[in-house]
């Protein structure tokens, strides 16, 4: 299935609901068809696979707020509201492609990327959602190849995308000081293919700092801790010379803090806070007079299509048209504070 049929087909499903998010719908689906997983099989390490196999993880995609991962294994089904869905059906197809069940139901079977495997997570902790995730790849300056270092794995959603960042031969060292929460967030890099990019270890960085073994070798830190300034003095020691460090903190004290800690070793300290404004694309009618170009109303369909009545009043004798267009309109619930991004480049010595 191309991408243009891809496209069709979720407008087919989508024709039913009120609205769906172009964020997610522009932003994430499409690129889930392009964009290839990483096998879980240790042969296959960071090839671009692009059929389904017994033994991989994907993405079983209902809609835009409904999506799970799923490990496909032959004999294997998946029951939901659309029927059963045998896994058998899915090995060998594509990722993207669209599956029927036993009901005449369907779904998408997706790669799990980086940006759908965070919203399908399993939530041990808070994590960071796709709008700072790219801000700090984006400003810690990490393409593949880097060695970054991250304190406060959590549930492993940053962690999954740095993995990407800095393959094929960079490597991505994280540290937690719950050693059953590292645990869980090994299983899963394991399950995404992810070991050999990433190195989970149990560690107090607030309190014993990052390993010496790094000193003097890594390109970026990342912090994602209660109490960032204590981490900051060896974390300036494990950064090469111009290395750049961010720190995620969700109060603005924590940030102040972190900035006085950050004025003896680093310089260029800047603070951002990233907030995402998602809109909603509806199908609706506007109707006009013939003769007059400016639209005198606009109706959003629901999910029954129906042509707008003329609102004449008896007096005006005007033969009113109704055209199907598409609009788009903020989201009302849209995503709000999740947090303080502060970054500071290493001094030159």
């Amino acid at each position: 299935m191309n991408i243009a049929e891809f496209g069709l087909s979720m407008m087919a499903r989508f024709i039913g609901c009120s609205f769906w998010q172009i964020e997610i719908y522009l932003g994430v689906l499409l690129k889930s068809v392009t964009v290839s997983m990483l096998s879980i099989d240790p042969s296959k390490k960071n090839s671009f696979q692009r059929f389904i196999s017994d033994g991989d993880l994907v993405i079983v995609y209902e809609r835009h707020d409904n999506m799970k991962a799923v490990k496909v294994k032959k004999g294997s089904e998946l029951q939901n509201r659309f029927g059963v869905f045998k896994h058998s059906d899915w090995i060998g197809k594509p990722f993207g492609s669209k599956v029927l069940s036993s009901k005449g139901g369907f779904v998408y079977i997706l790669a799990p990327t980086p940006e759908l495997w965070t919203l399908v997570l399993s939530h041990r902790t808070q994590i960071l959602y796709i709008a700072d995730i790219s801000f700090v790849i984006s400003y810690l300056e990490i393409v593949p190849g880097c060695v970054v270092l991250e304190s406060g794995t959590g549930s492993g959603s940053l962690t999954t995308s740095l993995a990407r960042a800095v393959a094929p031969s960079g490597h991505v060292h994280t540290f937690d000081f719950h050693e059953q929460r590292a645990g869980l967030a090994r299983d899963d890099f394991e399950r995404n293919g992810l070991s050999n990019l990433v190195t989970v270890a149990v560690r107090d960085i607030q309190g014993e700092g990052f390993p010496d073994e790094f000193q003097g070798i890594i390109d970026s830190v990342f912090l994602d801790l209660p109490q960032p300034w204590l981490a900051i003095p060896s974390a300036a020691r494990m950064l090469k010379q111009d290395g750049v460090i961010c720190s995620f903190s969700p109060c603005i004290e924590q940030v102040q803090r972190s900035c006085e800690a950050l004025r003896s070793n680093f310089t260029d300290v800047r603070t951002f806070e990233v907030l995402l404004r998602t809109y909603e694309i509806q199908e609706g009618r506007i109707q006009s007079s013939d003769g007059d170009e400016s639209y005198r109303r606009i109706t959003h369909t629901r999910r029954k299509r129906q042509c707008i009545s003329s609102e004449d009043n008896g007096e005006n004798t005007d033969k009113a048209t109704s055209i199907p267009t598409v609009m788009a309109r903020p989201c009302q619930e849209a995503r709000g504070h999740t947090g303080y991004l502060t970054f500071a480049r290493l001094n030159c010595q």
